[in-house]
């Protein structure tokens, strides 16, 4: 009697709306589920039409083309004599729903909507699905004709059930379910579910990948059964990579790890597992069986299906494995490097422009680029058709095959190093070094004449000449000649992105990187329009405290000894006179506060959502042993004056990879006017009166801060 099942789940680099591509990654995905003996496959949320669509949603297009990619995964003979799990939006009664579309043998089998949707932080699933709000229950579902021809049904069941094979329970939740306070799988495993698939569009988050894994370990090791996890991976056209970390468990054991991070268009996991070790798992578990009887049922869709085979009894079973993590160094140089992978291939340019000051996050950005290129080779050399023909179309070289991500660097990555008369020979030769030990193209130039035409045009209409600070010149005349500076750079930046590879006889353009850190970017410490102002950006998601420690990583990993004198340096925008040659400007200075305060003050005012006053009230118990509350109350109200003050900076922040939970990004994930009253009187007013209050009392007594 058969009772070991074979089960695939995959993790797909799919695209928003490539509606051909994503149906052959399905099909490939399929197909290697099958090799591997599979009898049912799970796929990634919203596969069909890519997870990223947003508006596109609202479109009967993004509808009609999914039925029809739908049409021809049930007529393909490759999705014969398996059981095919897809994700695609469905309109029902007029209503639209984020549906699971379960199907055998150009049958379809259950239409399962999405029960509780995504709707913080980058997810806006209430703004184009609706929930399915009707547990256990089902509606009839009408085919459209060009499936009914298919299928030969006119209905199908449409709502929230389970199916019954020949042989066990297979019940779905997607995505947000499993985070829900009473997930689906709860009440499914009660009512006899032993397998509980589960399709995701999840994107990553630094230090995030355990959360998804304690999660599936803990809901079968509560209940027991077997749990699948399918997710897509990639950037699919926006600022979010998608991680992957497609998985296998079984009553609290991890038994397949799919990557996080890699190049690989399609990747399937498989295991091999015996539902009589669900049953004996459940049968000690009295209080579970207790609450067992009680439940109310599912409606079962009867399948005449079975996952395991007769002959069955020497089939090796899979064996229990240990999650192995990135560290948060390995996140970052994974990560971004994949997204700027696909950014690149599928924006079909020829390379990327990057400014090198010689700093941390000019040089992290560069350390990236050079990271997707060891990626890429390593890729290829591992026989990966698919990155091989990209790489050949990249570097327009039909023969080309990239053995060495130093050589590939030299053609992918042209580095520029834009000295004013206030650069250090430091800073230049820092710049020049990593670029040589990178491979990059670099060019060194220099934006004075420039400058000083632009000044010179002022002058030559007011009849003023501003002056630096440093030569008696006002605070507006030290900024104004600062920012000239910098937004030379970023007219420079554009114009040999252009041309660049024209003068020297290649074809294409280059896509601009940006390298401002999610630190700067949350005080407004950049200029507008200068060289934070890019094409996309692969570090404006990550902390200076994260990047210097990447930068250490690829010291010791990729062999730079460059990286040492750029760590050891100190943080300069280089856009005031030099002091006998030397920096006399460092940015912690400017900005009044160290990085490492400033992701305190981030996390606090996006993870925490304080304001000035309970930023004020956390810090002051926080900090007592090392600032008095006066102390706290001056560093909270400068952070809230300078960040109001230069929040309608991020309304033009440059794409950037998300990465961290207190991203500033006006786009989507953290919506806040960019008009302030910068002096926040009510909020300070209520610090100011706490402050008096604990002064008063000596600053002995912190328990009456509320």
């Amino acid at each position: 009697m058969g009772r070991k099942v074979t089960v695939a789940t995959c993790a797909l680099n799919q695209w928003a709306l490539d509606f051909e591509g994503n149906l052959q990654r399905i099909l490939k995905s399929i197909e290697i589920a099958k090799c591997k003996g599979a009898r049912y496959r799970l796929g990634p949320e919203l596969e069909i039409c890519g997870y990223g669509c947003w508006d596109h949603y609202y479109e009967s297009d993004t509808l009609l083309h999914s039925l029809q990619v739908l049409a021809a995964l049930l007529e393909s003979p490759v999705t014969q004599d398996i059981i095919c799990d897809v994700g695609m939006p469905v309109m029902h009664r007029n209503v639209r729903y984020n549906c699971r579309v379960i199907f055998l043998n150009r049958r379809i089998l259950l239409i399962r909507p999405k029960m509780a949707l995504a709707n913080e932080g980058n997810y806006r699933e209430l703004r184009w699905f609706t929930p399915w709000s009707r547990t256990r229950q089902t509606e009839e579902y009408f085919l459209p004709r060009m499936l009914q021809s298919l299928t030969k049904q006119e209905t199908v069941p449409f709502g929230d059930a389970v199916l019954a094979t020949r042989d066990t329970c297979i019940g779905s939740e997607i995505c947000e379910e499993l985070w829900t306070p009473h997930s689906p799988h709860v009440d499914m495993g009660l009512d006899g579910v032993e397998i509980f698939t589960n399709a995701s569009g999840s994107h990553h988050v630094l230090r995030k990948a355990h959360a998804r894994v304690d999660l599936v370990t803990m809901a079968t090791t509560k209940n027991g059964g077997i749990y699948l996890l399918a997710n897509q991976k990639g950037c699919d056209g926006d600022r979010l990579y998608y991680d992957g970390c497609a998985l296998i468990a079984m009553n609290g054991h991890i038994l397949a790890q799919g990557s996080q991070f890699s190049l690989d268009d399609v990747e399937v996991l498989t295991a091999t597992l015996d539902l009589e070790d669900v049953r004996s798992y459940r049968a000690e578990i009295s209080s579970r069986n207790l609450a067992a009887s009680k439940a109310n049922p599912y409606p079962r869709v009867k399948v005449d299906f079975a996952l395991s085979s007769r002959e069955d009894l020497l089939e090796p079973l899979s064996e229990p494995l240990e999650w192995k993590y990135h560290s948060p160094a390995e996140e970052i140089s994974l990560g971004p490097a994949c997204w700027l992978w696909d950014f690149l291939r599928r924006s079909q340019q020829a390379g990327f422009f990057l400014p090198l000051s010689g700093g941390v996050d000019s040089t992290a950005t560069a350390c990236l680029v050079y990271s997707m290129c060891r990626q890429v080779c390593e890729a290829v050399n591992n026989g990966n058709q698919e990155v091989l023909a990209d790489v050949r179309t990249i570097v327009d070289q039909l023969d080309y095959t990239p053995r060495d991500p130093r050589e590939l660097c030299g053609r992918v990555l042209t580095t520029c190093y834009m000295a004013s008369e206030n650069s250090s020979r430091e800073t230049r030769d820092r710049a020049a070094e990593l670029a040589r030990q990178i491979g990059s193209h670099h060019i060194g130039l220099d934006i004075d004449p420039a400058v000083k035409a632009v000044v010179g045009i002022f002058s030559l209409v007011t009849g003023k000449r501003p002056l630096f600070a440093v030569h008696g010149g006002s605070r507006r005349e030290n900024l104004a000649l600062q920012n000239v500076q910098a937004r030379i750079r970023m007219v420079v930046a554009y114009l040999f992105a252009q041309l660049s590879l024209w003068a020297r006889g290649a074809r294409g353009g280059l896509l601009v990187l940006g390298s401002a850190n999610v630190d700067e970017s949350l005080l407004g410490y950049l200029t507008k329009y200068d060289c934070s102002s890019a094409d996309i950006n692969p570090i404006g998601g990550i902390s200076k405290t994260d990047l210097r420690a990447f930068v250490h990583f690829c010291l010791e990993h990729f062999q730079l000894p460059a990286l040492e004198g750029i760590l050891a340096a100190p943080a300069t925008a280089e856009l005031e006179p030099l002091a006998d040659g030397r920096v006399s400007q460092t940015d912690e200075e400017d900005m009044g506060m160290t990085y490492a305060d400033l992701s305190v003050y981030g996390r606090l005012r996006k993870v925490a959502k304080t304001g000035p006053y309970g930023m004020f009230c956390k810090l002051v118990s926080l900090w007592k042993d090392v600032c008095s509350p006066r102390q706290v109350a001056d560093k909270v109200r400068w952070f809230f004056c300078k960040y109001s003050m230069n929040r309608h900076k991020m309304t033009t922040l440059t794409p950037a990879y998300h990465a961290e939970s207190y991203s500033p990004d006006d786009n989507r994930f953290d919506l806040r006017p960019f008009l302030y009253n910068t002096s926040w009187p009510w909020q300070f007013r209520c610090i100011e009166a706490q402050v008096l209050r604990l002064e008063s009392r000596g600053c002995q007594d912190l328990d009456g801060v509320d």
